[in-house]
Order: C-alpha cells, then structure tokens, then sequence
C-alpha cells in the first residue's frame, strides 16, 4: 500500500557536484513490458525508445529551507524509461518512468523509501575525476563508465546514432518536467518537480 509521505510531502534543495548521463536507444519491443498502462513509451520515428541512467553527486542535499547541518552527501543513480501520459482532457505529456534509483548511503535508501515513490537500493558507487578524465564504477551494480569531459565544442553524432541531428538527439538528452507513476490500484499519480499530484482513474 502507498504511503501518503511517499508523494514527496516537502521540497529538498542540494548542490550538484556533477551530474553525468548516459541514455540509450532501444527496440521499442525490448520496453514495452517495462511500462504499465496508461503510459506508452516516447518513441523516436515509432521505433527506438529510450532508457536513461543518470548519475548524481550532490552535497548538502537537505529539506528545503532547513539549517546547513542537515545537509548530506550522496552519490545517486537513477534508471528511468521515456514514456508519454495522455490526460483526460487529451493532453500529452512526456517525462520519464522510474525503474529503480540507486545512493551509496544506507540513510539515502531508508529516508529516499520513506518520502519518495524511487525504489531506492543502496551499491558501491565510486566516483574520480582527474584533470578531465572521469570515471564512475560500481562492483556491485557491474559497471563502469570512463569519459572524457567535453572541450566546449560540439561532439558530432556516432556514425550508427539513431539521430539524423542534434537536434533530434536533444529532446531525449535534457531533463523532462514529470516523473510519472501508476500504483497497484491503477491509480495514476503523476510527480512534478514542485509538488505530487494524483489523479484517480
């Protein structure tokens, strides 16, 4: 059962040290089963949908408005798919379907389950930066991620990308305004980043 504390009850406010993100095309068919009704999947030409990981270092991540010794450092990951709800009133919204979140810290799982709908998972999330060469990897979740940090430059697309432009790329590449949920009644609850409202069926 759905918890009232878990439709985010107050706002946080953190420092992002960095934030790095990787999303990946893939057949529509490989997701569809990933996400319930009423969301369908964000497809690029009716063929590729798209699941995103985003990796999150953050300091003094806290309750808004709260003293600074309140505040704490997490490293989080979250696994999100791109998907569509379409509203009563014929409205068409995009934004992203949580599959799971991952943090480095036991206090993040506990208080992150509490307060929020993010299936939170604690890993062994290591993060190093030297000059520009960044590497973030994890035993336990088996990955890791090495790269270089960008000149300032364009970076052309790959030869194999399933974009013709980057400004195709970009309207899977940037944040989105909601985070979408349906719960096992099947109500649909959808989550901004300002408030939690939900909708009955």
């Amino acid at each position: 059962m759905t918890s009232l504390l878990q439709y985010h009850p107050f706002a946080v406010s953190a420092y992002f040290v960095s934030s790095t993100i990787i999303t990946f095309a893939v057949p529509k068919e490989e997701l569809e089963r990933f996400v319930p009704e009423p969301l369908t999947l964000d497809l690029h030409n009716d063929q590729w949908a798209f699941l995103t990981i985003a990796m999150v270092d953050t300091k003094n991540l806290k309750p808004k408005g709260m003293p600074d010794f309140f505040g704490k450092d997490f490293i989080l990951i979250g696994y999100r798919i791109f998907v569509r709800y379409k509203t009563s009133k014929g409205k068409n919204l995009r934004g992203l379907y949580i599959i799971k979140s991952e943090t480095n810290k036991e206090f993040m799982r506990f208080f992150g389950n509490i307060f929020t709908r993010y299936h939170y998972t604690t890993t062994d999330i290591k993060r190093t930066a030297e000059n520009d060469i960044v590497e973030i990897s994890s035993k336990k979740s088996r990955f890791h991620i090495t790269y270089r940090k960008a000149s300032g430059e364009l970076t052309p697309l790959p030869e194999n990308s399933v974009f013709s432009s980057w400004k195709e790329a970009r309207r899977f590449a940037g944040p989105l305004p909601f985070t979408f949920e349906v719960d096992s009644k099947k109500t649909r609850n959808i989550i901004d980043r300002r408030s939690a409202t939900k909708l009955g069926t």
